[in-house]
């Protein structure tokens, strides 16, 4: 059995992940302020940031909200059907999920659910940008009237065939790079054919955190303290509690004026298609 010091890969993905991250930095920083400036818009005016991730993009969409070190604003779309992945097969199957998030139309009845104020963004992830699913909730997204940004890896993307004709980074009104290489790992294994080690959650996460804290700022800039989720060992057990219940019920209050007015917005969609039909 060979040891480390034998190794020629031994730290090679740490060290492609902290080149990746400095790329992202030097490249995405105005996209990234840009996202950060529509998304305090979006929280000041008491709306949302709708984050929405299919498969493991799921990761990035948890890690914006709810956790330690966030606040409320940002809204976590995620389905149970495109994201269950760890019975792997079987019943709810990665087999299945993938299926799903390619097949048209399911974006139609996830987005049939919620109403959306004017100045709500819509921030969807994928890396591929390229699956039904992603791509169509943007263009809804946009074409009811939401800010969207995509992040993507512009790499992967351009190298694979859309299952829509469309790509999530042609229909977003903002795209962010994570720059990861088509397929995603990073290291070459000598011996092994396929590379080894995906980067896109180090780099999605990166990008969540950077518009979260980037965000914070603009909201203290504007008056506006959002309550961070914090532990105990921080502030105490008191006011850990109080940020988490002021962060709850501000969620509370936002997913609630969000999730009421849908059944106006469902109204309002088939009364403009019923006058589009008649007209034609």
């Amino acid at each position: 059995m060979s040891s480390s010091s034998d190794s020629v890969v031994v730290g090679s993905w740490t060290k492609q992940a902290i080149e990746l991250l400095e790329h992202l930095q030097d490249s995405q920083a105005p996209a990234i302020a840009e996202a950060s400036r529509w998304s305090a818009e979006a929280i000041a005016n008491g709306g949302f940031v709708h984050m929405f991730g299919s498969g493991h993009s799921r990761i990035a969409v948890e890690e914006m909200f709810p956790r330690y070190g966030s606040f409320p604003g940002f809204n976590p779309m995620v389905e149970l059907s495109t994201t269950f992945h760890t019975q792997v097969v079987g019943s709810n199957g990665q087999r299945q999920a993938m299926f799903i998030e390619r097949v048209s139309g399911l974006a139609d009845a996830i987005m049939a659910n919620f109403a959306f104020l004017p100045t709500d963004v819509m921030m969807i992830f994928s890396v591929s940008g390229t699956s039904a699913l992603p791509v169509e909730l943007a263009r809804i997204a946009r074409d009811r009237g939401l800010r969207t940004i995509a992040v993507t890896s512009v790499a992967h993307s351009t190298a694979s065939e859309s299952k829509t004709g469309t790509k999530l980074m042609d229909v977003a009104n903002l795209v962010i790079d994570i720059n990861t290489p088509p397929g995603d790992a990073l290291v070459t294994v000598p011996g092994l054919a396929t590379p080894v080690g995906p980067g896109s959650t180090v780099a999605t996460v990166a990008v969540v955190n950077e518009i979260k804290v980037q965000t914070a700022e603009i909201l203290v800039s504007k008056g506006i303290y959002p309550p961070v989720l914090t532990g105990p060992m921080v502030v105490g057990a008191d006011e850990s509690t109080r940020l988490f219940d002021a962060a709850y019920d501000d969620h509370a209050r936002r997913i609630g004026r969000t999730l009421a007015g849908a059944g106006d917005i469902r109204e309002q969609i088939r009364r403009s298609g019923h006058e589009t039909m008649s007209h034609n």
